[in-house]
């Protein structure tokens, strides 16, 4: 008994420590020195089995090189790298442009060493002048330089507001030079941790700084002109909307602001009241709704701008795969808010044909140089109907009127990107999409596209040369448009295009009786053309980029592509869940493909008319059925059925019975 005494005493005094030491164990903290081997192969010092981390995915992209869980995708989008690609090229030349104003000489990896410095974008004989004044300083005496993953004293404070897993402000770290810091902000705990991490794994804690708020209230918090930040960047999941009012005014005189906006259905059209709580614009149907959607967003921003008496200029617009981004430059001067009533307009859009009209906002007149006198504007520039085609005018906007790039800019980033192309792994769609952007009109907004003016008329489609060598023989300017892969944006009106469009039509004849008399294209075919379209192709008809097979637009990059689905709780389940639901409703609306068999079968089920009026001359290879129709049998009589009649006569309950007649 003295015995069993004994051992429950132990037992129970050495549960305590046996149980501390299982704590200290799962939580990585073992109470005596382990064994190397043991560990190793995944076991404590007690030989039992550690248990697994959570399984994390490391990638690499640009220079830096991020670990995330894998079991939520949503903090790694790999058809976003365009996207990152391009605002590491075009925050290196705003760099560029602010540091050279100070005398600094920026140090890109990859370019040569002999590079300019920027002062001004237009003042190019100034830039020669600097040129050869820093070519003949001795070599003691040479300008001060910034280089990359080094901390510039008078550099850019980037605040990136929606960080993630900070992939992109440790690129900005680690790709971008004179910078001065970078805060990778986020809301959430888990995704400030990763970021911590992540920092660490790219050894570039002096630079960037984490930073767990929210985006709005950390940039109302640096309004002070003091305390601004020279470059903002938000990406958020969705709709920037709700930061956009503090962003505006946290950043810089002068300052880069970069938004991206993934709700492409709302700014499309397909919710126009949605759009216009969101960004106080209502948006069409139409087929130039990117160049629309860029519009609207630039919109939003200078009207947000505004209220403080500041005002943005567009430095670059790019519609791209399921998103918009804009890159502005946001500035601060009441006489110049005055004028930005006249850059909006109103979109008058036929549902019928299609043509639009743009009805500006307000009027700006005076003599450049001079004072220049602000009134409102008269309209509207349509009639109750269209004078083509005789239906109605949807009304659509505020957007943006004026250029939505600065093609000096442009060109630099074009310039620097085409002699370093090893530097991003996307530089040849940056290269091709520069390149198109170029070649756009920029005092010309939206555009019409191939397959909208024939479909119109119920023509074929000619060939984009043609098209656009008829334009060109009748002394009108065209160019293509980045937004649009069939894209016709031209200075011609809708109705010098209608001409030409009938022109065509004379060498393809439409079927008119086919037509109704109501319908657009019949009342558009009706009028003798005034304008005799010429459709030999010209040479200055094929633009540069397409002539050299630039990549202009970009293919589906993979299955499923797309803004991954917003962050939940639930890790690999919900991804999974996920994924069943994206399979079951793919191509929900379209109809299993069949094969010769099957469609072969299907058509037997169906009675030949021509067989029914005797007209019929293909016999059995007919791919329609010559079988006479079964006569259909009344429901008093009932035919006799050898099966039933040899059975018992039913009782008068069994008549009554489902299934029996």
């Amino acid at each position: 008994m003295s015995h069993a005494r004994i051992v429950l005493w132990l037992s129970l005094t050495l549960r305590p420590t046996r149980v501390l030491c299982t704590a200290r164990f799962f939580e990585g903290q073992s109470p005596g020195l382990p064994n190397p081997a043991a560990m190793e192969n995944g076991t404590g010092p007690c030989g039992e089995e550690c248990p697994r981390e959570v399984q994390e995915t490391t990638i690499t992209e640009g220079a830096a090189k991020i670990a995330f869980p894998s079991a939520n995708e949503v903090f790694y989008n790999p058809v976003q790298e365009f996207n990152r690609d391009l605002t590491c090229a075009v925050i290196t030349e705003f760099a560029r442009i602010q540091l050279g104003a100070k005398g600094i000489q920026i140090k890109v990896p990859g370019e040569k060493d002999t590079q300019k410095v920027v002062v001004d974008l237009s003042e190019q004989e100034e830039e020669k002048v600097e040129l050869k004044e820093n070519e003949n300083l001795a070599s003691g005496d040479q300008p001060r330089t910034a280089a990359v993953g080094e901390i510039c004293e008078e550099g850019l404070n980037v605040l990136e507001g929606l960080a993630a897993s900070g992939l992109r402000s440790i690129r900005f770290a680690l790709e971008v030079p004179g910078l001065r810091s970078v805060v990778a902000n986020d809301t959430s705990a888990r995704a400030v941790d990763l970021i911590r991490r992540n920092v660490q794994l790219n050894d570039v804690a002096h630079l960037v700084q984490p930073s767990q708020a929210d985006a709005r209230m950390l940039m109302y918090q640096h309004q002070r002109v003091s305390e601004r930040f020279d470059v903002i960047d938000l990406d958020p999941y969705g709709s920037p909307a709700p930061f956009l009012d503090a962003a505006v005014q946290a950043v810089s005189e002068g300052g880069l602001l970069c938004v991206t906006c993934t709700d492409m259905a709302v700014l499309a059209g397909n919710s126009g009241e949605t759009c216009y709580s969101k960004y106080g614009a209502m948006a069409l149907k139409s087929r130039a709704c990117h160049e629309m959607a860029l519009r609207i967003v630039l919109h939003s921003l200078d009207l947000r701008a505004n209220c403080y008496q500041r005002f943005v200029v567009p430095l670059l617009s790019i519609s791209a795969d399921f998103y918009v981004r804009v890159f502005v430059r946001v500035f601060t001067g009441q006489a110049k808010v005055k004028a930005s009533a006249s850059k909006q307009a109103l979109v008058f859009q036929c549902v019928g044909c299609g043509a639009y009209h743009l009805q500006r906002l307000g009027k700006a007149s005076g003599v450049p140089g001079s004072r220049v006198k602000f009134s409102a504007a008269c309209g509207p520039p349509v009639t109750p109907e269209c004078e083509h085609c005789g239906q109605r005018h949807q009304l659509g906007g505020p957007v943006w009127a004026e250029p939505i790039h600065d093609l000096d800019f442009v060109g630099r980033v074009l310039e620097a990107v085409s002699a370093n192309p090893g530097r991003f792994h996307t530089s040849e769609r940056i290269r091709g999409v520069l390149s198109v952007i170029t070649e756009e009109l920029p005092d010309v907004p939206l555009y019409y596209t191939l397959d909208q003016l024939s479909s119109t008329i119920h023509c074929n489609t000619p060939s984009l040369l043609q098209l656009r060598s008829a334009l060109l023989h009748a002394d009108f300017r065209v160019s293509l448009s980045h937004a649009c892969k069939n894209a016709v944006k031209t200075d011609a009106p809708a109705s010098a295009l209608w001409d030409i469009m009938r022109c065509w039509e004379k060498e393809c004849p439409v079927k008119r009786e086919r037509l109704s008399e109501t319908s657009p294209a019949f009342r558009i075919l009706s009028v003798e053309p005034r304008l005799q379209a010429n459709f030999t192709i010209r040479e200055d008809a094929n633009p540069s980029s397409r002539q050299r097979g630039l990549k202009r637009f970009q293919a589906n990059p993979e299955a499923n592509w797309g803004p991954r689905p917003r962050a939940r709780p639930g890790g690999k389940v919900a991804d999974e869940a996920m994924e069943e639901r994206r399979r079951l409703l793919q191509n929900k609306r379209k109809e299993p493909p069949e094969d010769a068999a099957q469609r072969a079968a299907r058509l037997k089920t169906f009675p030949c008319k021509r067989f029914k009026e005797g007209t019929c001359q293909r016999g059995d290879q007919c791919c329609y059925s010559h079988s006479p129709p079964t006569p259909r049998v009344s429901a008093d009589a009932v035919p006799d059925c050898p099966e039933t009649s040899n059975q018992s006569p039913h009782g008068p309950g069994d008549a009554a019975r489902p299934g029996i007649d």
